[in-house]
């Protein structure tokens, strides 16, 4: 029996991290049905952002690596489309697979679009409903370009439904006639299997001196953030206020690093960029989560701990509707009250929204059938 080929995409960490879970389930369940060709853009180059995560997660060694490197949105994008069709015209898959919204999943959905591979696009129907930002315009185009889309949350079906796609349209399914399921979150996934793993391979805590202390993890990475000095200091200063209560953990991402350079406070714990499996452990065991990352967001509702958005606008509005999150900008004074009430008020109730833990299984079949 000829096997499905598949090439993935992935070029930035939260790629890296979701198609562990697709991997682990090809290897588990499909190694005979399916074969995976795993395509690193380069767009995430460092170390620790990057070849970490393979090594720890165990995902298999990319097949290609396009080494684009850190550019201008054009001059990333256009080297990855060049890239990727090439590999595209000598793999001759049976679908590329894209996930979120980087400049990685725009130039695979352009270059496979334009010579009609099919696309499989993973967490597809996100909206912030903000076009300033570069990531809803990736995750706009490559839906649009998509002939299977799976959603992780009902919003992200609704969003879809609302834009033109068909809720129950039967087969062929072609990129003029694509199929949307609501299939869970591979994140949800992946944190419920490297959960317990985290907790016996990684010793951050030990290391930070914080096993069983309270601590809040802090992340900070969107340019809308960090090249507006304005924001940015509100930000830090609001983080200077709060850690005068309790101990804030700051893995510092390089695009934050070099616009912070002369940022510090007793008590917030700069760190360099962690593993996965050390980001586990501090969602974990945090009191609270203050971040701009859409993943992050997510990974702390997994782990139930409430959510401090340093954003104006959320993907994920099923947490913020059930109060584990709240939305404050980078305005000093909510972000202030907000991580104070959630200090002394957690909350209690966490509703099952990201699915069952099988969404990459549920996935695979779905393009096999």
């Amino acid at each position: 029996m000829n096997k499905m080929k598949i090439v993935t995409i992935i070029g930035a960490r939260p790629q890296i991290i979701k198609a562990a879970a697709l991997s682990r389930a090809i290897k588990e369940r499909y190694a005979d049905r399916i074969q995976e060709i795993i395509v690193h853009t380069g767009q995430h180059y460092d170390d620790n952002m990057s070849q970490v995560f393979f090594d720890e997660l165990g995902i298999p060694k990319p097949d290609y690596n396009l080494h684009v490197g850190s550019a201008s949105h054009g001059v990333q994008t256009a080297k990855m489309i060049e890239g990727i069709e090439q590999i595209l015209l000598d793999e001759k898959p049976d679908y590329i697979v894209l996930y979120g919204d980087t400049n990685s999943t725009l130039a695979g959905a352009v270059a496979a679009s334009k010579i009609h591979v099919p696309i499989v696009h993973i967490e597809a129907g996100l909206r912030s409903f903000n076009k300033s930002m570069p990531e809803e315009i990736n995750r706009i185009v490559c839906d649009h370009c998509s002939t299977l889309l799976f959603t992780p949350t009902r919003a992200g079906f609704d969003n879809l439904v609302k834009e033109g796609f068909k809720a129950n349209n039967e087969g062929p399914y072609t990129i003029d006639n694509p199929k949307v399921y609501h299939c869970g979150d591979i994140m949800y996934d992946n944190s419920l299997h490297f959960s317990a793993i985290a907790d016996q391979k990684a010793d951050l805590l030990s290391r930070l001196g914080l096993k069983g202390k309270p601590y809040v993890l802090a992340t900070l990475h969107r340019d809308s953030n960090t090249d507006q000095p304005e924001r940015l200091h509100a930000i830090l200063d609001a983080f200077t206020e709060l850690s005068k209560d309790i101990t804030i953990v700051l893995p510092m991402h390089p695009r934050t690093r070099k616009k912070a350079t002369d940022f510090h406070a007793d008590n917030v714990r700069v760190i360099e960029p962690v593993s996965f499996l050390e980001m586990i452990q501090l969602e974990k065991h945090a009191r609270l989560v203050m971040t701009d990352s859409g993943g992050v967001q997510k990974e702390s509702y997994f782990f139930k701990k409430p959510c401090v958005i340093l954003r104006p606008e959320t993907e994920w509005v099923e947490i913020v509707q059930t109060g584990a999150a709240t939305l404050v900008d980078a305005d000093y004074d909510k972000i202030i009250v907000t991580s104070r009430h959630y200090l002394q008020h957690p909350p209690m109730d966490f509703p099952d929204i990201f699915g069952d833990g099988h969404a990459a299984e549920f996935m695979l079949q779905s393009m096999l059938d």
